[in-house]
């Protein structure tokens, strides 16, 4: 469980200490950008391979103690996987490298619509329902690391871009939402379900299936 926690600190003080903050900008004034993230995507993968080998070790496989709510966690944890893949294929201003999409004036499409940080808040509830049913300590350190990164994540993001891009960013923020469907409660968005695509959401039901059906075989136990 050190080796967890440790591991845990790591990457949580990586993302939030460096990742998106003052210390980042000073980082990348004094090494340039592309020498700042290659050193920042080594230290992350370094650290999340850490982080899962220390849960693999320390993890004890045990039933959930909610067996009659697993439908429940099953179609949270394939809104997560939607919300996962969809962010990570559609193009938007908070992706890495994708910042000057802020200048283009359809650059809340899609997924975006519903949250400028779909890959995060995916996170988040893959991480969040994976706590409420595997409540043991090690698994609570584990998918909490993920969680806690995962929501902080979208706010410091919305601040790095803020500070970097102004009235850029100020314009892209006033039609999109952080929290998702905000915007399109408020009128400020509308959901467009056609500008999402067929290919990305059979995407997401893929990968679905695809851990569903290994879930057992890496992990010691059925999903959920």
């Amino acid at each position: 469980m050190n080796s967890l926690a440790f591991a845990a600190l790591s990457f949580t003080s990586l993302h939030l200490l460096v990742s998106g903050t003052r210390l980042r900008d000073a980082l990348i004034a004094r090494l340039g950008e592309r020498p700042y993230r290659g050193l920042f995507s080594l230290a992350s993968a370094l650290t999340l391979g850490w982080l899962i080998l220390a849960y693999v070790k320390a993890h004890v496989p045990q039933p959930t103690p909610f067996p009659g709510l697993r439908g429940v966690a099953d179609a949270l944890v394939l809104i997560a996987f939607v919300l996962i893949v969809l962010g990570l294929s559609t193009p938007g201003p908070t992706l890495v490298g994708a910042e000057k999409l802020l200048e283009r004036e359809d650059n809340a499409r899609g997924v975006h619509r519903i949250s400028r940080h779909p890959f995060l808040w995916g996170i988040a509830l893959w991480a969040v329902v994976h706590m409420a049913f595997n409540p043991d300590p090690a698994a609570l350190l584990f998918f909490g690391t993920f969680a806690v990164v995962g929501i902080a994540g979208t706010f410091s993001i919305d601040a790095k871009r803020a500070r970097l891009y102004g009235e850029s960013w100020a314009r892209y923020a006033a039609k999109t939402s952080n929290l998702p469907f905000v915007a399109i409660a408020q009128g400020r968005n509308q959901l467009r379900l056609g500008e999402i695509g067929l290919p990305r959401l059979a995407a997401a039901l893929v990968a679905f299936g695809l851990f569903a059906f290994f879930h057992a075989k890496l992990f010691g136990l059925p999903p959920f």
